[in-house]
């Protein structure tokens, strides 16, 4: 046989294994830590939903999932990191609907493929947006807030967690459909705006969920005026949707999810995603969720595919129609 056609039959038989390969390498995976990266900073909810995925996994794979804070550009940087690692199941990431579904259409030049670069493993969690405000604040309710915005355009400052977070979003949806006008003042994460919102530096902020503000709520340090999603939270019972306050049909929720790079095995994608499943089901993972009060959630590699498209559909629409741009 001639050297070229050796090369051939080499490369045929290597390409015919290439599926074997994979099923052998889910057997024994993961062999080593598996690297989580979480794209936001520690202490907030993205990275409790990440550190409680990450036991939860670890503890039915038998391999500790070691979680790496790789915060910036609103969970891009560290959602990038995943789409560019290594693609044998050793790098994953908990990502979030603002890297996934929002700011795919926000920028013009964004640094990965939704689609082509990333494989779903499943949903993790959903949490509200809160209108939490300092109880200096010259109103004590949403329809006091708007009041106040329209009376003075742009005065109002609100944090936010990042330019084109679903907290970002909501606050620009809120914006026109009540018809006023605030200034936007991005933050890296949740847990860097609460100092400011408890010392009166900023007043108002869209909250991407209670992780770091119900005890302070529940203390009277800070005041939740409503929550955007459809229905009300079952931590603050008290406190309205903005649907309830003038709004019908408002609804924004954050979610969460696990990604892989796109050529990761499909068997080791399913493995991940069993170990969600079954992890996910731990009375650990409930209560660290209800600590935060986010709901938790599971759901095939395939499910969550074609929930991210419909996400992505949904706010690719709002966002040209509302004309936002983050470059």
């Amino acid at each position: 046989m001639k050297r070229r056609d050796l090369i051939a039959a080499a490369a045929a038989s290597a390409a015919g294994m290439l599926p074997g390969m994979s099923w052998a390498q889910a057997a024994t995976y993961p062999t080593k830590p598996v690297k989580l990266i979480v794209p936001f900073p520690p202490g907030g909810p993205t990275d409790i939903m990440g550190r409680t995925a990450a036991k939860a996994m670890g503890d039915k794979l038998g391999q500790q999932f070691v979680v790496e804070n790789k915060a910036g550009a609103g969970g891009n940087i560290g959602t990038d990191a995943v789409a560019k690692a290594a693609a044998d199941g050793y790098t994953i990431g908990l990502s979030a609907i603002s890297s996934l579904a929002i700011g795919p259409h926000l920028y013009t030049k964004f640094p990965f493929n939704v689609e082509k670069d990333l494989a779903p493993i499943s949903l993790v969690g959903t949490t509200p947006c809160v209108v939490v405000i300092n109880p200096s604040a010259p109103f004590s309710d949403l329809k006091g807030l708007i009041a106040y915005a329209k009376a003075n355009p742009g005065k109002l400052q609100y944090a936010i967690s990042g330019i084109g977070t679903s907290n970002h979003l909501a606050s620009e949806l809120l914006q026109s459909v009540a018809g006023i006008q605030m200034t936007s003042v991005p933050y890296k994460g949740s847990s860097q705006i609460v100092p400011d919102l408890l010392s009166g530096v900023i007043q108002l902020s869209m909250e991407s969920s209670l992780a770091t503000t119900l005890q302070h709520i529940k203390a009277g340090k800070l005041k939740a005026l409503a929550v955007t999603s459809p229905t009300r939270s079952k931590a603050l019972p008290d406190v309205p949707t903005v649907a309830e306050s003038g709004f019908p049909g408002f609804a924004v929720e954050t979610w969460f999810g696990l990604v892989a790079p796109a050529a990761t095995p499909p068997a080791i994608v399913q493995k991940l995603q069993a170990a969600w499943a079954d992890g996910s089901k731990t009375a650990e993972a409930q209560n660290a969720f209800d600590n935060i009060s986010g709901n938790l959630r599971v759901n095939s590699p395939q499910e969550f595919a074609a929930f991210i498209q419909s996400e992505n559909k949904r706010w690719g629409d709002l966002i040209r129609k509302l004309g936002i741009k983050a470059d």
